[in-house]
């Protein structure tokens, strides 16, 4: 429960504040809720994904006015956030890791023609290879965009810096977005107790309650503007000059702000946070919540008679270099921490900034340490810091540095420790069984497919090995090894993010029996684009033939997970250039590796976690894409839609999409699966959730061949069709869709279905539909 607690605090400021007990994430949202943002463009990816969870959960309780919109990647969404800066209004966003630098190309076109907002960057380590935990990969990313950036060591300092940023951002001295970062999972998850201003109104008297008057904007029709014009020089240099300008001006205009949030709350950050640094004469520097364990440190340093301090900037960008200097005069030596390497740079982006920040300012006196820590999550223990102060005191003690740059904490790689081959590769002769046949039709151009029973097909070897983590009754393998069965010969297989490539594939373990490749989100289909091309052209130029291929591969990407939407552009480019190779997505109707997030092929009324069910809003507002006939639209030869309901169908369809992936051109498939730990249903009910969705016609099994639609299975035929609500009653995620309020996008859900529904009826009834 929220308390008052001006009493408690004591000196804590002219403003009503009350006490809650909440993580970072939730922090950043509760601050955004406060303020009111007009809009927040955002795309799920961990450890931020909570910042919209949470605004979507309190919008659905009708708690603020803030449009939240998901966009099909985090490129989208930067866009969608410039658009809304450029429209006038205040705006809001959170990200982390790949996601920033996918919208990378965004952030200095946002500073560089000066329209404010606010961004969350949750840090966490940058692939490759995968890694989801926190480090500062994706902040030193941040150093060169343009943007103010300040930095939060805890969930209280999340809640004030995205206060205080929204007024640096809007000063019309600055009028540039800032970058609010903090550490992913040690901050963003982490559970403390945190003052708030306990009323809104207080909250906007100090950040004032609209953007300045007098700022340009796209919507004024009596002053029309252009907006990110072509520029040469000299304007151009002219305009890099003057966002230099309000760059450094923002430190004082920071200095500005704090002290009077200061004022108000009591809590204060200034630039440099300074702990018993008067006399020190060793010190380490450090970043957010590193900073925190290593004053623990420091006072057990001094209890044992080392004069110890701590350094840790709460604003990086512009970097408080004369600060610095001067914090370090008088100390003999200084160890910098950088949770990321600059590689090649001999340390980090912190280490190099702060030694050109000695050197500008006179302080060519204090020796330092350059190490690099806590990469991918790797905790930071006080044995940690101590081993940092080691660094420096050794180096204060013989007055010079031995080792100037290094990594504290890794392990150096045994040679009798490397990864050894634990499943042999499965033997050509089981994986062509010569029971499934193939062959065209020459009058009409299309397959005619022999398959045999199912069970004769089960000494064919599974594909992916048992051993992965999915959780129980995740129809993802069901249904991939179904189709696998359909597929004769070797594959190599592309797994796009997503829990089907999350839970298979663990360093040094991996479920793959065949060769798989895993490469960004987005970017799937472009690399096994790249990946057939080069098997194509080494095979004719003879470089393969030392290892006896008896057949092609066939190439086959594995998406889901979202990864239409994000990677739908990249896919419909392999498309248009028709590559040999199968693109199979399994749809389990969200972003269910990231916390079940709504996915454009989320059904409307549907509960995610982005699409809550409140008394203002009713799951899902818009309609579930329909991929199959987009991708239909590209003219690829053979598109296809499947269900581990209907083996026999699916076994008849993977032997198509063999065929024509390598005779012809692409393929593209969509089975959809179960999940029933977001759908929220019984383990044991998937297979018949995903007859009913057939039969219902929500999800109907047809294929597309050279152009021509077929219907392969129609329930009103077979006498089985079923209301569309008997499936949904089946699910937790939409039994609300049954209650007297949420009659009309029943209503709509049902109409859209039906309209679908009709659609592919007249087109496998005409050729030419």
């Amino acid at each position: 429960m929220a308390l008052d607690i001006r009493k408690e605090m004591g000196q804590a400021g002219s403003v009503e504040q009350r006490i809650v007990y909440e993580s970072g994430n939730e922090m950043a949202a509760y601050a955004a809720h406060q303020i009111n943002y007009h809009i927040m463009g955002y795309f799920p990816i961990s450890p931020s994904t909570e910042v919209a969870q949470f605004l979507d959960l309190m919008k659905a309780n009708g708690q603020h006015d803030i449009v939240l919109i998901p966009a099909d990647g985090e490129h989208g969404s930067a866009g969608v956030c410039y658009g809304a800066s450029a429209g006038g209004g205040r705006v809001f966003n959170a990200t982390s890791a790949n996601g920033y630098l996918y919208m990378l190309e965004q952030m200095p076109v946002q500073s560089g023609t000066r329209f404010p907002m606010v961004m969350n960057l949750v840090c966490r380590s940058v692939s490759g290879p995968l890694d989801i935990h926190g480090d500062h990969s994706d902040l030193y990313f941040a150093l060169n965009t343009g943007w103010p950036i300040v930095l939060c060591r805890d969930p209280q300092a999340v809640y004030d810096m995205n206060i205080l940023a929204l007024k640096l951002a809007e000063d019309p001295e600055v009028r540039l977005p800032v970058l609010v970062a903090s550490d992913g999972y040690f901050t963003s998850h982490q559970k403390r107790r945190v003052h708030t201003f306990a009323h809104r109104d207080d909250v906007l008297k100090f950040v004032g309650e609209r953007p300045p008057e007098g700022f340009a904007h796209a919507l004024d029709r009596d002053h029309p503007i252009t907006v990110g014009p072509y520029m040469n020089e000299p304007d151009y240099i002219n305009n890099c000059y003057q966002q230099s300008m309000a760059m450094y001006k923002a430190e004082e205009v920071y200095d500005r702000i704090r002290q009077e949030y200061a004022a108000l709350t009591g809590r204060d950050y200034p630039v440099l946070d300074l702990y018993r640094m008067e006399d020190a004469e060793v010190a380490v520097f450090l970043l957010n919540s590193s900073a925190e364990i290593i004053k623990d440190v420091v006072d057990q340093l001094r209890a044992s008679g080392v004069k110890a301090g701590a350094i840790s900037p709460n604003l990086i960008r512009p970097f408080p270099a004369k600060a610095i200097a001067e914090a370090l005069r008088g100390v003999k030596a200084v160890t910098v921490g950088d949770r990321a390497d600059s590689y090649g740079g001999h340390g980090g982006n912190m280490v190099n900034e702060v030694r050109a920040a000695l050197h500008a300012h006179g302080n060519r006196d204090t020796l330092v340490i350059s190490r690099i820590y806590g990469l991918g999550g790797k905790d930071f223990y006080a044995e940690d810091g101590l081993k940092l102060f080691e660094f420096a005191i050794d180096a204060a003690e013989k007055g010079v540095v031995e080792k100037p740059f290094d990594y504290h904490g890794h392990t150096a790689g045994d040679p009798a420790k490397a990864p050894k081959r634990v499943l042999e590769p499965m033997k050509y002769e089981e994986l062509k069984t010569g029971l499934i046949t193939v062959t065209p039709d020459e009058a009409s151009g299309k397959l005619n497919v022999r398959v045999p029973p199912l069970r004769s097909l089960t000494k064919k070897p599974k594909r992916i090995a048992p051993g992965h983590g999915a959780c129980p009754g995740c129809g993802i393998f069901s249904g991939l090894e179904l189709f696998f069965k359909g597929i004769e010969g070797d594959i190599v297989a592309l797994f796009q993010t997503g829990c089907a490539m999350v839970v298979t594939t663990g360093y040094p373990y991996s479920a793959h029996k065949a060769t798989y490749i895993h490469n960004l989100f987005q970017n799937g289909a472009a690399t096994l684009s790249g990946v057939v091309e080069m098997f194509h052209e080494r095979k004719r130029r003879g470089e393969l033939d030392h290892l006896g291929l008896k057949d092609d591969f066939t190439f086959v990407m594995i998406t889901g997970d979202g990864g239409m939407d994000i990677g739908m552009g990249p896919a419909i480019g392999a498309a248009l250039r028709n590559h040999r190779m199968i693109i199979l997505e399994y749809d389990n109707e969200g972003y269910m590796n990231t916390g079940a997030q709504l996915s454009y092929s989320t059904p409307i009324g549907h509960r995610t976690s982005t699409s809550n069910v409140g008394k203002k809003q009713g799951g899902k507002v818009f309609h579930h894409k329909d991929t199959a006939q987009i991708m239909a639209s590209t003219n690829i030869p053979y598109v296809f839609t499947g269900s581990e309901a209907s083996p026999q169908d699916l076994l008849r369809k993977a032997a198509k999409a063999q065929w024509y992936a390598q005779n012809v051109g692409m393929v593209y498939g969509k089975i959809l699966i179960t999940c029933p730990l977001n759908w929220l249903s019984d383990d044991k009910d998937g297979s018949t959730i995903i007859e009913q969705a057939v039969n219902s016609c929500f999800f109907p099994l047809y294929e597309v061949e050279r152009g021509v639609t077929n219907i392969t299975y129609n329930p009103e035929e077979k006498g089985k069709r079923v209301p569309v609500s008997d499936w949904l009653k089946m699910m937790g995620k939409t039994k609300h869709l049954s209650k007297p309020e949420y009659a009309e996008t029943l209503r709509d859900f049902e109409g859209e279905i039906e309209r679908r529904w009709n659609m592919l009826k007249a087109k496998h009834d005409s050729p030419y539909l």
